[in-house]
């Protein structure tokens, strides 16, 4: 009690954040209730049908449901083991430049693309691999035929995916720069004493020390496993390359906003919702088994 109110004013201070983040953040929440109703915007939740788990069985059954969550998959998935082992590596080199002025200098470009929008690369790297693009001028003076990248399923999958880990790759590569700067120097030191090279010193010091941060960020990665970037795609797709590239977020909003079936698309956004909490239960009750690794 004497807690409390020592820490009463603290209290106070987190009412405004906890009232938008029932606002915005739970609140929407309720409109999961059309994943259950033949949803009609002018009847709104209280007059519209309720249908059970019809809106479910019709999406499952629709023909390019299966390849959605395959094409979902696929993207999320290698799109997450870059994201982690791309940024590792350049975080390890970065580390072992004794220039620091040029360390910065490199560390500061591969940061860049984060801040920049998908509106703004969607287009550039559109204009890159268009079939008039640079990148075809470069083959075609190699005296090779044009490839059209952007129409082709396998390269345009390709694209997607080296692209989102050319823009991500800077932030995660800064966190584990930080937690290589955490690690005690004085270990390095005994090391070097005790004969290791940078090899070993990587294996047995520098990855054990950053492990956490690793197994945070994997954590995090595996929740959004059916978040295989909706914005990027939706930018940057057209329907040519749909067997390739669309995932369950693009599918949602074409069922949606386009054929306006409000039903079955929340149905397929609360799927989408409950396998991701699944997979980031799981992986965190892994990573507090096997490594003793809690966030909470």
């Amino acid at each position: 009690m004497k807690s409390l109110k020592k820490e009463y004013p603290l209290h106070i201070m987190l009412i405004p954040g906890v009232i938008v983040t029932l606002i915005y953040a739970y609140g929407p929440m309720a409109g999961l209730v059309m994943a259950f109703q033949q949803f009609e915007p002018l009847s709104g939740f209280f007059k519209s049908d309720f249908v059970g788990l019809d809106n479910f069985r019709y999406v499952f059954n629709l023909p390019d449901f299966k390849q959605v969550l395959w094409n979902t998959l696929v993207i999320a998935i290698i799109k997450m083991v870059l994201s982690l082992l791309v940024p590792l590596i350049l975080a390890l080199l970065l580390n072992e430049l004794t220039k620091k002025w040029f360390a910065g200098f490199i560390q500061s470009a591969i940061f860049l693309p984060f801040f920049l929008s998908w509106t703004v690369l969607g287009g550039v790297i559109i204009e890159l691999f268009s079939l008039n693009g640079p990148i075809n001028g470069l083959i075609s003076a190699m005296g090779l035929e044009p490839i059209m990248f952007m129409l082709d399923n396998g390269w345009f999958r390709g694209i997607i995916i080296g692209s989102d880990v050319w823009k991500g790759m800077g932030y995660n590569m800064i966190i584990m720069l930080a937690a290589i700067t955490g690690i005690n120097a004085t270990l390095y030191e005994a090391a070097e004493v005790d004969g290791a090279g940078k090899w070993k010193q990587m294996l047995n010091i520098t990855l054990p020390g950053i492990a956490p941060i690793i197994i945070l960020l994997s954590v995090l990665g595996l929740g959004g496993i059916l978040n295989a970037g909706f914005e990027q795609i939706l930018i940057m797709y057209n329907p040519t390359v749909y067997a390739g590239a669309d995932i369950i977020d693009t599918f949602v909003y074409r069922l949606g906003m386009f054929s306006q079936q409000f039903g079955p698309a929340a149905a397929v956004g609360l799927f989408k919702s409950i396998i991701s909490l699944f997979m980031v239960s799981t992986t965190y009750y892994a990573a507090y088994k096997f490594n003793n690794y809690r966030i909470f």
